[in-house]
């Protein structure tokens, strides 16, 4: 009994933390697929959303994609998964030009003491243009993070916690 009221009382202390998905602005890397193999490059744009950019290469088909992704925290801010989507366009052999639409989700984690990001998915692409109208793909990555976002203060943190979400202080006439 007393190890669930430790769990719950831990649980909720976590749960008023201020949510910050990640710790990185700028990270590039390595994206690894089962048939695919390329460059990736990830931006934060907002709080939680990040911009990434893929170049990857098959034996058929070399394709660009930009992503929009929603970052959400899992077990601190180290570890969140994401969802998104963009659009994608290549050249496939035989075939010439492609396009089409994409989504993603996946999990990344930031190695703690380490500037690497590493992170797995999913990532349905819909052709609009292609020889086949859907493919899975799936890949890992591992980035290195190219430029740190400076870490809260104690203050801001206290501030975070004590602070209730959605409400801005009013500013005095």
């Amino acid at each position: 009994m007393k190890k669930i009221l430790l769990l719950g009382l831990g649980l909720s202390v976590l749960s008023c933390l201020p949510a910050m998905a990640q710790r990185y602005k700028t990270a590039a890397g390595l994206r690894i697929g089962s048939d695919e193999f390329g460059l990736t490059i990830q931006q934060k744009v907002l709080e939680k959303t990040t911009l990434e950019g893929l170049l990857t290469a098959s034996p058929r088909e070399i394709t660009a994609t930009v992503l929009a992704e929603q970052h959400f925290p899992m077990l601190g801010r180290r570890f969140n998964y994401y969802v998104g989507g963009g659009v994608h366009g290549g050249r496939l052999k035989d075939y010439g030009a492609i396009y089409g639409f994409d989504a993603i989700a996946g999990i990344e984690y930031k190695v703690n003491g380490l500037p690497f990001l590493l992170s797995a998915d999913l990532k349905p692409a819909f052709h609009l243009r292609h020889e086949e109208w859907f493919n899975m793909g799936g890949a890992f990555s591992i980035r290195y993070v190219l430029v740190r976002e400076k870490p809260p203060t104690p203050g801001e943190i206290i501030k975070g916690i004590f602070t209730p979400k959605g409400k801005k202080k009013k500013k005095k006439d």
